[in-house]
C-alpha cells in the first residue's frame, strides 16, 4: 500500500504520537521514532486521514502497533529475530502493558520506511534492556487511548472500564464489552492522546513478563512458512555473485569481462571501480562464471599465523589504560607482596560459522529500492545502499528477514551491496547468496588476542596488586569512523570483559590495539570469551598459588556492592548445582564467572580426558539477568551460548597460510557436534525488576571453566585456545 504527498494531513499533538487509520477496515496505527542507543523514544507526528496508510517511500512517520478490526494487534519489530527469541520477549512486554490475549498478538519485522528507526541494530545484548521502558510506556499509552475511546463510545467514565485480554468491559455490564478491534472501528479518527504516560503495571500484576511463553515464531519456522534471506524470491529474479580476493588482505587492481559473458545462463557481467560481478539465471551459473573473469589482484601482505601472532601481542600498537585503581605497577614490586604470579594467554582467529551465509534480494527501481536482507542492522544497510547507489535513504526500503544465525557477522552489508549493484545494472531483482567457501574467506573474523597478567599476593593470600595487559585486533572499530577511533583509543568491542571484576587495592588494565591488514570484527560476545578465558583462568592460578579452593578464593575477592552480591550468588548456585568439591571419579570440576551487559553468570564444567581428547560431560550454569522476561528463552540463550563457546574452546581456529584462509567448509573447520555436546543445566535467578542483556553474557565463562577443570584433573595449565593437551 502506498501514500502520496497530497493524501497526507499532518496534525501535531501534545505528545507527538503518530496515529493513523489503515486503508484496510480502519485499522489503528500507532508509532514513534526510535533513537540510538535506544534508551528513550522520540515520538513522531500525528497522522489522521481516514483511508490512508503508511508504506510509501515518502512517509515520514513510523509504525509500531497496528490494531485491526479483527482484534489482532501487530507489533512492528525494530529488532531482528535471528533465533534468539527477541520477537517473543519484546512481544511479552507489549502484550502485558496492552492487556492482550497472547494469541491476539502477532509480531512482524519492521522495514526502514514504515518501521521504527533503530540505528543501533540488533547487537550487544541490548535489545530487551534498551526497549524495556519505552515499549512499556508506549503500550500503556495505547491501552489508555483505547480505554478513553471506549468511554466515549459507551457513555461511561473510564474509571468504570477494565481492559483485559484485548477487551474493554464496563463494571457490572459484561454484555456491553467491546474488543479493541471494535473500538478502533467505531472511533474513526477521534483519538485522544494522554498528556502524561499512564501508570505502568507493577510486577505483581504481570501476566506474561517473567513467564515461559511459547515463541511467536515457532509455528512459522516449524511449518516452513518463515522466510530467511536465502529463501527470498520475486518474479523475474536473477542470481548474482561477486569476485573476492584469494588472499585475506587482497584488493582488486583491474578487471575485464574475459569469457564470463559467454558462459551458459549468464545474463550480464558488471564491472564497476573495485567491483566485479556476474548475473545469471541460476546461482551455480553465476558462481561458475566468476572463474572466467580476467582479474588482477594486489595480494597484500602474505601473512602466516606467526606473523599475525607477532602483530597482535602486548607491546605492539597503541596502548590505552582502561581501568586504574591505586598504583598496580609500582605495588607489584612492593615489599608487602610476598609472591608474584605471571601468565600469558592467547586466543586465535575464529569464524562465525552461522548456518545461513550472507544473503540479500534487492530490486533497484526507478522510484525506489526494495531490499530483503539477512541482516542485524537494517538501517546500516539502508544508509550503505543509499551511498552506493547515489539515492536518498527515503527511497530505500530494507526489510530484515529471519536470520539463520548472526553472531555479529550479519552486521555486514556485503551481500546487499552486491545485489544492489547487480540489480541496478540489469534493471531486475537480483538475489545474492554467498557460498560457504566465500563466507569463510571473504568475511570478517573474530580477532586474535594476547594477554599478559601479573598479580602480587599478600602473605594471607589476598590479591594486593593486579595488572592485565591485553592485545587485540579491532572488533567495533571496523564499523566506526576514524575520528571516533582516535578519540576512544581502545576498541570497546575488543575490551569487553577485560576490566577486572574482583576487589583489590591496586588494579590496572591496559589495552593494546593492533589493526590487522584484513578485517576483524563483531563475534558473539565481542571480546568477552577471550578476556574472560584469560582473567578467570588466571584467577584459578592465583587461587592455587594462595593454596585456596578456587570457589572460596573468588568469593573472598568479590567487591562489597551489588555486583559482588550478584556474582557471589551465581557462583555459589552453580557450585551447588555441580556438587562442588565432589566430582565423579576420573573427572574434575572447573569454575568461572563474569558480569556482562548487567547480567551475572557462573559456570562449572565437568571435565575428563580420554587419551588426548578433552571431554566436557556437564555444564552447570547459574545466570542472573535481573528480571528474566521469558525464563525458557533465558535458558535457551544460555545453552546456545555455552555450546558455541565450547566449540570455540575445544575446536575452532581459523588458519592463514601464505595470506590465504585454508578453510572452505566444515570439513577443515570443525564445530562441536551433538555427540560431544554436554548436558547443560541452567538455573535462572531473578534479582530485580529490571531486565539485563542475555544473548552474549553466557559465552564468557565457558572456556575458562573447562581450562580450570582440565588443570584440576591433569595439573596441566593450558593457556591457549583451542585447548589441546
Amino acid at each position: 500500500m502506498t501514500e502520496t504527498r497530497k493524501d497526507r494531513r499532518w496534525r501535531p499533538t501534545r505528545r507527538g504520537f503518530l496515529i493513523g487509520l489503515g486503508a484496510t477496515g480502519g485499522a489503528l496505527l500507532l508509532g514513534w521514532q526510535f533513537g540510538v542507543p535506544a534508551a528513550r523514544l522520540k515520538l513522531a507526528e500525528t497522522f489522521a486521514k481516514p483511508g490512508a496508510s503508511f508504506g510509501s517511500i515518502e512517509a515520514a512517520p513510523t509504525v509500531w502497533f497496528t490494531v485491526a478490526p479483527d482484534n489482532v494487534v501487530t507489533l512492528h519489530m525494530p529488532k531482528v529475530e535471528m533465533g534468539q527469541g527477541i520477537y517473543t520477549a519484546l512481544g511479552q512486554i507489549a502484550a502485558d502493558e496492552l492487556e492482550l490475549a497472547w494469541e491476539q498478538l502477532q509480531v512482524v519485522s519492521a522495514d526502514t520506511l514504515r518501521g521504527p528507526v533503530d540505528s543501533f541494530g540488533t547487537t550487544g545484548s541490548l535489545s530487551v534492556m534498551t526497549m524495556w521502558q519505552p515499549l512499556r510506556e508506549a503500550a500503556a499509552t495505547l491501552r489508555q487511548m483505547l480505554l478513553t475511546a471506549a468511554s466515549q463510545q459507551l457513555g461511561l467514565p473510564v474509571e468504570q472500564l477494565t481492559a483485559e485480554m484485548g477487551v474493554v468491559t464496563p463494571q457490572g455490564a459484561p454484555d456491553r464489552a467491546l474488543t479493541y478491534g471494535e473500538i478502533v472501528q467505531n472511533a474513526g479518527d477521534k483519538w485522544e492522546v494522554p498528556e502524561e504516560t499512564p501508570p505502568l503495571k507493577t510486577p505483581a500484576d504481570f501476566r506474561y513478563i517473567g513467564q515461559p511463553m511459547p515463541r511467536v515464531d515457532f509455528r512459522d519456522k516449524l511449518t516452513g512458512v518463515a522466510r530467511y534471506g536465502l529463501d527470498m524470491r520475486m518474479d523475474g529474479m536473477l542470481y548474482g555473485a561477486a569476485a573476492y580476493a584469494p588472499t585475506v588482505a587482497g584488493k582488486l587492481k583491474s578487471a575485464r569481462p574475459g569469457d564470463a559473458a559467454n558462459q551458459p545462463d549468464v545474463v550480464q557481467v558488471v564491472i564497476e571501480d573495485d567491483f566485479a560481478g556476474v548475473v545469471a539465471t541460476s546461482r551455480p551459473a553465476a558462481e561458475a562464471a566468476l572463474a572466467k573473469l580476467e582479474l588482477e589482484w594486489d595480494d597484500g601482505p602474505l601473512l602466516s599465523m606467526a606473523d599475525i601472532a607477532n602483530l597482535v601481542s602486548v607491546g605492539q600498537g597503541n596502548a590505552t589504560v582502561i581501568q586504574k585503581r591505586g598504583a598496580a605497577h609500582r605495588q607489584l614490586q612492593a615489599a608487602e607482596v610476598s609472591r608474584q604470579v605471571r601468565a600469558e594467554y592467547r586466543t586465535p582467529l575464529a569464524a562465525h560459522a552461522h548456518l545461513e551465509p550472507q544473503a540479500a534480494l534487492v530490486h533497484v527501481r526507478e522510484d525506489r529500492v526494495e531490499a530483503w536482507v539477512s541482516t542485524q542492522t537494517p538501517q546500516l544497510v539502508q544508509k550503505t545502499l543509499a551511498e552506493v547507489l547515489g539515492r536518498d535513504t527515503e527511497e530505500i526500503q530494507v526489510t530484515a528477514t529471519f536470520l539463520g544465525g548472526g553472531f555479529g557477522r550479519k552486521a555486514g552489508t556485503e551481500a546487499a551491496v552486491e545485489a544492489a549493484r547487480l540489480s541496478r545494472a540489469t534493471g531486475k531483482p537480483v538475489h545474492v547468496g554467498w557460498t560457504r567457501a566465500k563466507e569463510f574467506r571473504a568475511g570478517y573474523l573474530r580477532p586474535p588476542t594476547h594477554h599478559v597478567l601479573q598479580a602480587g599476593l599478600t602473605p594471607d593470600g589476598r590479591v594486593h596488586a593486579y595488572e592485565h595487559q591485553q592485545a587485540s585486533a579491532d572488533v567495533a572499530f571496523l564499523f566506526l569512523p576514524a575520528a571516533f577511533r582516535l578519540v576512544a583509543g581502545a576498541d570497546f568491542g575488543a575490551t569487553r570483559g577485560a576490566p577486572w571484576q574482583y576487589a583489590a587495592p591496586h588494579v590496572r588494565t591496559v589495552a593494546w590495539r593492533t589493526p590487522l591488514p584484513f578485517p576483524t570484527g563483531w563475534w558473539r560476545g565481542l571480546g568477552l570469551l577471550a578476556n574472560t578465558f584469560a582473567i578467570e583462568s588466571f584467577m584459578d592460578e592465583l587461587a592455587y598459588a594462595a593454596g585456596e579452593d578456587p570457589l572460596t578464593f573468588r568469593l573472598k575477592h568479590l567487591p562489597e556492592d551489588e555486583t559482588g552480591t550478584r556474582l557471589g550468588r551465581v557462583l555459589q548456585t552453580a557450585a551447588d548445582l555441580a556438587g562442588w568439591g565432589s566430582p565423579s571419579q576420573g573427572r574434575a570440576l572447573g569454575i568461572a564467572a563474569c558480569m556482562d551487559a548487567g547480567t551475572a553468570v557462573a559456570q562449572v564444567a565437568e571435565v575428563s580426558v580420554e587419551g588426548k581428547r578433552i571431554r566436557v560431560h556437564r555444564v552447570h550454569c547459574a545466570i542472573d539477568p535481573g528480571l528474566p522476561i521469558n525464563p525458557d528463552g533465558v535458558a535457551a540463550q544460555t545453552q546456545g551460548a555455552i555450546i558455541m563457546g565450547l566449540s570455540s574452546t575445544l575446536l575452532e581456529r581459523v588458519v592463514v597460510e601464505n595470506g590465504r584462509i585454508v578453510h572452505s567448509n566444515f570439513d577443515t573447520y570443525p564445530l562441536i557436534t551433538m555427540a560431544d555436546a554436554p548436558d547443560v543445566q541452567v538455573e535462572v535467578i531473578r534479582s530485580g525488576d529490571q531486565p539485563y542483556g542475555m544473548g552474549e553474557p553466557p559465552i564468557g565463562p565457558i572456556a575458562a571453566a573447562v581450562a580450570n577443570g582440565l588443570f584440576a584433573l591433569t595439573g596441566q595449565r593450558v593457556r591457549e585456545l583451542p585447548l589441546v593437551l
